[in-house]
Protein backbone atom coordinates (compact mmCIF):
# COMPACT_ATOMS: atom_id res chain seq x y z
CA UNK A 1 0.00 0.00 0.00
CA UNK A 2 1.07 3.59 -0.58
CA UNK A 3 -0.04 5.83 2.22
CA UNK A 4 -1.42 9.30 1.86
CA UNK A 5 1.20 11.91 2.71
CA UNK A 6 0.40 14.31 5.52
CA UNK A 7 2.33 17.58 5.58
CA UNK A 8 2.75 19.21 8.98
CA UNK A 9 3.59 22.80 10.00
CA UNK A 10 7.27 21.71 10.14
CA UNK A 11 7.08 20.61 6.49
CA UNK A 12 7.34 17.07 7.87
CA UNK A 13 5.97 14.58 5.37
CA UNK A 14 4.38 11.70 7.27
CA UNK A 15 4.05 8.61 5.08
CA UNK A 16 2.64 6.26 7.73
CA UNK A 17 1.81 6.50 11.41
CA UNK A 18 0.14 4.39 14.08
CA UNK A 19 0.61 3.83 17.81
CA UNK A 20 3.87 1.92 17.31
CA UNK A 21 5.83 3.64 14.56
CA UNK A 22 6.03 6.69 12.35
CA UNK A 23 7.56 6.75 8.87
CA UNK A 24 8.53 10.07 7.30
CA UNK A 25 9.96 11.36 4.03
CA UNK A 26 13.27 13.04 4.87
CA UNK A 27 14.24 16.14 2.93
CA UNK A 28 17.80 16.42 1.64
CA UNK A 29 19.84 18.42 4.14
CA UNK A 30 18.03 17.12 7.22
CA UNK A 31 20.06 15.12 9.72
CA UNK A 32 18.31 12.13 11.31
CA UNK A 33 20.05 12.38 14.69
CA UNK A 34 21.90 15.22 16.41
CA UNK A 35 25.57 15.66 15.56
CA UNK A 36 28.43 18.10 16.12
CA UNK A 37 26.83 20.69 13.82
CA UNK A 38 24.21 21.41 16.46
CA UNK A 39 21.50 21.57 13.76
CA UNK A 40 18.01 20.49 14.79
CA UNK A 41 17.72 16.80 13.82
CA UNK A 42 14.72 15.15 12.20
CA UNK A 43 14.20 13.07 15.35
CA UNK A 44 13.48 16.26 17.35
CA UNK A 45 11.12 17.56 14.65
CA UNK A 46 9.18 14.29 14.79
CA UNK A 47 9.05 14.43 18.60
CA UNK A 48 7.62 17.94 18.48
CA UNK A 49 5.08 16.87 15.86
CA UNK A 50 3.91 14.01 18.12
CA UNK A 51 3.84 16.24 21.19
CA UNK A 52 1.65 18.83 19.45
CA UNK A 53 -0.60 16.39 17.60
CA UNK A 54 -1.45 14.32 20.67
CA UNK A 55 -1.06 17.12 23.25
CA UNK A 56 1.47 15.03 25.16
CA UNK A 57 2.83 16.39 28.45
CA UNK A 58 6.51 15.83 29.26
CA UNK A 59 9.04 14.05 27.07
CA UNK A 60 8.03 12.14 23.95
CA UNK A 61 9.56 8.69 23.39
CA UNK A 62 11.06 8.20 19.94
CA UNK A 63 13.52 5.50 18.88
CA UNK A 64 15.84 6.01 15.91
CA UNK A 65 15.85 2.77 13.89
CA UNK A 66 18.21 3.69 11.01
CA UNK A 67 19.71 6.73 9.30
CA UNK A 68 20.11 8.28 5.87
CA UNK A 69 23.06 10.41 4.81
CA UNK A 70 22.41 14.12 5.23
CA UNK A 71 22.32 15.00 1.49
CA UNK A 72 20.01 12.03 0.75
CA UNK A 73 16.21 12.11 0.81
CA UNK A 74 13.51 9.53 1.44
CA UNK A 75 12.07 7.04 3.88
CA UNK A 76 13.09 7.09 7.55
CA UNK A 77 11.46 4.91 10.21
CA UNK A 78 11.12 5.84 13.90
CA UNK A 79 9.71 3.75 16.75
CA UNK A 80 7.07 5.39 18.95
CA UNK A 81 7.23 2.76 21.70
CA UNK A 82 9.96 0.88 23.54
CA UNK A 83 8.21 -2.34 22.48
CA UNK A 84 8.49 -1.54 18.77
CA UNK A 85 12.12 -0.32 18.78
CA UNK A 86 13.98 -3.63 19.38
CA UNK A 87 11.68 -5.42 16.94
CA UNK A 88 12.33 -2.83 14.24
CA UNK A 89 16.06 -2.92 14.99
CA UNK A 90 15.99 -6.68 14.48
CA UNK A 91 14.12 -6.37 11.16
CA UNK A 92 16.72 -3.96 9.81
CA UNK A 93 19.70 -5.85 11.24
CA UNK A 94 18.54 -9.17 9.80
CA UNK A 95 17.74 -7.57 6.41
CA UNK A 96 14.04 -8.32 6.72
CA UNK A 97 13.29 -4.73 5.72
CA UNK A 98 13.59 -4.51 1.91
CA UNK A 99 14.92 -1.12 0.81
CA UNK A 100 14.74 0.26 -2.71
CA UNK A 101 16.49 3.46 -3.76
CA UNK A 102 16.43 5.77 -6.76
CA UNK A 103 19.66 7.38 -7.97
CA UNK A 104 20.29 9.77 -10.83
CA UNK A 105 23.61 9.44 -12.65
CA UNK A 106 25.08 11.19 -15.69
CA UNK A 107 27.14 8.32 -17.10
CA UNK A 108 25.34 5.21 -18.34
CA UNK A 109 26.19 2.08 -16.32
CA UNK A 110 28.15 -0.66 -18.11
CA UNK A 111 25.04 -2.86 -18.18
CA UNK A 112 21.28 -2.29 -18.28
CA UNK A 113 21.07 -4.21 -15.00
CA UNK A 114 23.64 -5.87 -12.78
CA UNK A 115 24.55 -7.08 -9.31
CA UNK A 116 27.49 -5.21 -7.81
CA UNK A 117 29.70 -6.93 -5.24
CA UNK A 118 32.48 -4.96 -3.57
CA UNK A 119 34.41 -4.97 -0.32
CA UNK A 120 33.91 -1.69 1.49
CA UNK A 121 36.56 -0.11 3.65
CA UNK A 122 35.64 2.95 5.65
CA UNK A 123 37.95 5.89 6.31
CA UNK A 124 36.48 7.66 9.38
CA UNK A 125 38.77 10.70 9.05
CA UNK A 126 37.48 11.38 5.54
CA UNK A 127 33.94 10.14 6.36
CA UNK A 128 34.22 8.14 3.17
CA UNK A 129 34.10 4.49 2.13
CA UNK A 130 36.14 2.88 -0.62
CA UNK A 131 34.82 0.02 -2.79
CA UNK A 132 37.40 -2.66 -3.58
CA UNK A 133 36.95 -5.49 -6.08
CA UNK A 134 38.79 -7.94 -3.81
CA UNK A 135 38.71 -8.32 -0.05
CA UNK A 136 41.15 -6.08 1.83
CA UNK A 137 41.89 -5.91 5.58
CA UNK A 138 38.99 -4.55 7.66
CA UNK A 139 36.65 -4.50 4.68
CA UNK A 140 33.01 -5.62 4.62
CA UNK A 141 31.18 -7.25 1.73
CA UNK A 142 28.65 -5.00 0.00
CA UNK A 143 25.99 -6.15 -2.47
CA UNK A 144 23.38 -4.25 -4.45
CA UNK A 145 21.34 -4.80 -7.59
CA UNK A 146 20.53 -2.00 -10.02
CA UNK A 147 18.66 -1.55 -13.25
CA UNK A 148 18.11 1.47 -15.47
CA UNK A 149 14.55 2.57 -14.79
CA UNK A 150 14.45 5.54 -17.16
CA UNK A 151 16.67 7.45 -19.59
CA UNK A 152 16.33 11.21 -19.15
CA UNK A 153 17.70 13.95 -21.44
CA UNK A 154 21.15 14.08 -19.85
CA UNK A 155 20.87 11.55 -17.04
CA UNK A 156 19.82 8.03 -16.15
CA UNK A 157 17.46 7.02 -13.35
CA UNK A 158 18.61 3.83 -11.60
CA UNK A 159 16.51 1.72 -9.27
CA UNK A 160 18.61 -0.01 -6.64
CA UNK A 161 17.79 -2.90 -4.32
CA UNK A 162 20.12 -2.90 -1.37
CA UNK A 163 21.22 -6.27 0.01
CA UNK A 164 23.64 -4.94 2.62
CA UNK A 165 23.73 -1.69 4.53
CA UNK A 166 27.29 -0.40 4.48
CA UNK A 167 28.44 3.17 5.08
CA UNK A 168 27.88 5.23 1.89
CA UNK A 169 27.43 1.94 0.05
CA UNK A 170 25.37 3.06 -2.95
CA UNK A 171 27.40 6.23 -3.41
CA UNK A 172 30.70 4.37 -3.34
CA UNK A 173 29.67 1.36 -5.42
CA UNK A 174 28.12 3.45 -8.20
CA UNK A 175 31.22 5.64 -8.24
CA UNK A 176 33.36 2.51 -8.55
CA UNK A 177 31.64 1.60 -11.84
CA UNK A 178 32.05 5.14 -13.20
CA UNK A 179 28.56 6.36 -12.30
CA UNK A 180 28.81 8.87 -9.44
CA UNK A 181 25.46 10.21 -8.27
CA UNK A 182 24.45 13.70 -9.45
CA UNK A 183 25.73 16.31 -7.00
CA UNK A 184 27.95 13.90 -5.07
CA UNK A 185 31.33 15.66 -5.14
CA UNK A 186 32.71 13.32 -2.46
CA UNK A 187 32.33 10.34 -4.78
CA UNK A 188 33.44 11.90 -8.04
CA UNK A 189 30.59 13.91 -9.56
CA UNK A 190 31.97 17.02 -11.27
CA UNK A 191 29.80 19.64 -9.56
CA UNK A 192 27.57 19.99 -6.54
CA UNK A 193 23.84 20.68 -6.45
CA UNK A 194 23.00 24.24 -5.40
CA UNK A 195 21.18 23.07 -2.26
CA UNK A 196 23.93 20.65 -1.21
CA UNK A 197 21.77 17.60 -1.92
CA UNK A 198 22.66 14.55 -3.96
CA UNK A 199 20.20 12.78 -6.24
CA UNK A 200 19.83 9.67 -4.09
CA UNK A 201 16.40 8.89 -2.68
CA UNK A 202 15.17 6.10 -0.39
CA UNK A 203 12.14 5.33 -2.53
CA UNK A 204 10.44 2.24 -1.13
CA UNK A 205 10.40 0.12 2.01
CA UNK A 206 8.70 -3.24 2.52
CA UNK A 207 8.64 -4.78 5.99
CA UNK A 208 6.47 -6.65 8.45
CA UNK A 209 4.83 -4.43 11.04
CA UNK A 210 6.72 -5.07 14.31
CA UNK A 211 3.53 -5.50 16.37
CA UNK A 212 0.61 -6.11 14.00
CA UNK A 213 2.67 -8.54 11.87
CA UNK A 214 1.05 -7.29 8.69
CA UNK A 215 2.98 -6.29 5.55
CA UNK A 216 3.78 -2.62 5.19
CA UNK A 217 4.77 -1.24 1.79
CA UNK A 218 5.71 2.42 1.87
CA UNK A 219 6.64 4.62 -1.11
CA UNK A 220 8.09 8.13 -0.84
CA UNK A 221 7.89 10.73 -3.62
CA UNK A 222 11.27 12.29 -4.45
CA UNK A 223 11.98 15.98 -3.81
CA UNK A 224 10.45 18.47 -6.19
CA UNK A 225 12.97 19.73 -8.72
CA UNK A 226 13.11 19.57 -12.52
CA UNK A 227 15.26 16.43 -12.74
CA UNK A 228 13.33 14.43 -10.14
CA UNK A 229 10.07 15.68 -11.69
CA UNK A 230 11.17 14.20 -15.03
CA UNK A 231 11.34 10.77 -13.39
CA UNK A 232 7.62 10.55 -12.72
Amino acid sequence: MTDKIISTPHNLQVLYEDNHLIIVNKRPGDIVQGDKTGDVPLSEVVKEYIKIKYNKPGKVYLGVVHRLDRPTSGIVVFAKTSKALPRLNKLFKEKDAKKTYWAIVKNPPPKQEDTLVHFMKRNPKQNKSYAHIKEVPDSKKAILEYHILKSLNNYFLLEIDLHTGRHHQIRSQLSAIGCPIKGDLKYGFDRSNKDGSIHLHARKLVLEHPVKKEKLEITAPPPQNPIWDACS
